[in-house]
């Protein structure tokens, strides 16, 4: 039986405009009213994940920053394993040298020192991979970011590197020449306690070796009394592997690719068609 049902935001809960669908609320919905209880797993701040939840009418834990942070439904910080100070601005030189745009997250948000790069980065992201999608929608929903203060502008990183209150929980860099983040990546490599995912072929996610949505995923349950094999996760990308890993039964979406879906039990429909909701009703 299924009692912790973990699932990724962005090209799994999410539509291509950045919406939970009305068929993945009301499964959400039905699964906390049978006592089941459902974790958001995902990249995102808890700033820009509560923000999406609450626009569905929504309230969840999140584990957010890939696992950087727990948070309780009521915004509790449960956990934070950032990143070190030194070694973040270690990350921040070696990204900035192979000229590779980053955001950098902390326990006070995200920030960019580029907010018009911020949001059309986000606008082709979502186009490339929903090239239906309308795109004034997208530049709308991408807009959010700045608009409603989800993501801030800071004139240089290391005002938050040298801030004692700041912690640094992810670096998330973004480029669409593919060799350029390649060796972005590759700059990293002698460089421990780090953790390097994707969420995406343009994007290089960098946290604390410990802070992986799997880990995360394993110390919530724990804390609720619910074993890993009552657990379902489901989720579209390589920053969701770990999860599957760990959890019980493992659901790739129906627009992850190949390898995503072989590392998988089951593959739901696509994040257009509600597959987080086909996912969970199977199982509740």
């Amino acid at each position: 039986m299924i009692k912790c049902i973990a699932t990724d935001m962005d090209g799994t809960l999410l539509n291509s405009v950045q919406q939970i669908s009305q068929a993945n609320k009301e499964a959400i919905l039905k699964a906390q009213a049978q006592g089941v209880e459902v974790v958001v797993a995902t990249g995102r701040s808890y700033q820009e994940a509560t923000y999406v939840l609450s626009e569905a009418g929504l309230s969840c834990p999140v584990i957010c920053v890939n696992g950087a942070e727990i948070r309780s439904k009521e915004g509790d910080v449960l956990s934070a394993t950032p990143i070190g100070k030194q070694l973040a601005r270690k990350v921040a030189s070696r990204l900035a040298e192979k000229e590779v745009y980053f955001e950098v997250y902390t326990n006070q948000g995200a920030f960019t020192i580029d907010p018009d790069k911020a949001v059309s980065i986000l606008v082709d992201i979502v186009m490339s991979a929903n090239p239906e999608a309308n795109q004034a929608e997208i530049i709308e929903a991408a807009g959010a970011r700045i608009r409603d203060g989800l993501i801030h502008k800071i004139e240089d990183y290391e005002l938050l590197f040298a801030d004692e209150d700041s912690q640094i929980y992810k670096l998330l860099a973004f480029s669409f020449d593919g060799d350029r983040l390649e060796a972005a990546n590759q700059s990293l490599a002698d460089l421990g306690d780090l953790a390097v995912a994707s969420s995406g072929h343009e994007n290089l996610e960098i946290t604390n070796r410990h802070a992986q949505k799997g880990i995360a995923l394993e110390s919530f349950v724990a804390a609720k009394g619910i074993d890993l094999a009552e657990t379902m996760a489901i989720g579209d990308n390589y920053n969701d592997v770990s999860m599957f890993a760990k959890a019980g039964r493992s659901v790739a979406m129906g627009n992850a690719n190949y390898e995503i879906k072989s590392l998988c039990d089951v593959i739901t429909e696509t994040n257009e068609e509600s597959g987080v909701a086909k996912a969970i009703l199977e199982v509740i």
